[in-house]
């Protein structure tokens, strides 16, 4: 397995977790309501469960590749946005940012 393919299982492992955390944890819809969105609560969920099913099925396809990694850190991206906007700590800040420089490496991996 090459390096690029564990970040890919690293991240796709992480938006699984995250994903189904939303679900289970009333901590990840208490953090919804914190910023005022509430509703997209579960469309983010499943986005970022789409978004693990489609890293991991990149691994094999990279047209799949492209648009999982390509999404997923446009949603990290608008996370970041909001937890600037929220006026969140740089530490609080951190894992969005990373998980969109994470999914945006893998984009440009993927595509060059």
């Amino acid at each position: 397995m090459n390096f690029l393919n564990v970040l890919i299982f690293f991240s796709a492992t992480s938006f699984l977790v995250y994903g189904i955390a939303y679900f289970v944890s009333s901590n990840m819809k208490n953090e919804f309501k914190r910023f005022g969105l509430e509703k997209f609560g579960p469309l983010t969920a499943i986005l970022e469960l789409a978004g693990a099913l489609g890293l991991f099925i990149g691994l094999q396809n990279y047209t799949v590749l492209v648009l999982a990694s390509g999404c997923l850190a446009l949603l990290m991206l608008l996370g970041t946005a909001v937890r600037i906007k929220m006026k969140d700590s740089l530490l609080v800040s951190l894992p969005a940012f990373f998980y969109f420089l994470l999914n945006a490496f893998i984009l440009y991996k993927t595509v060059a």
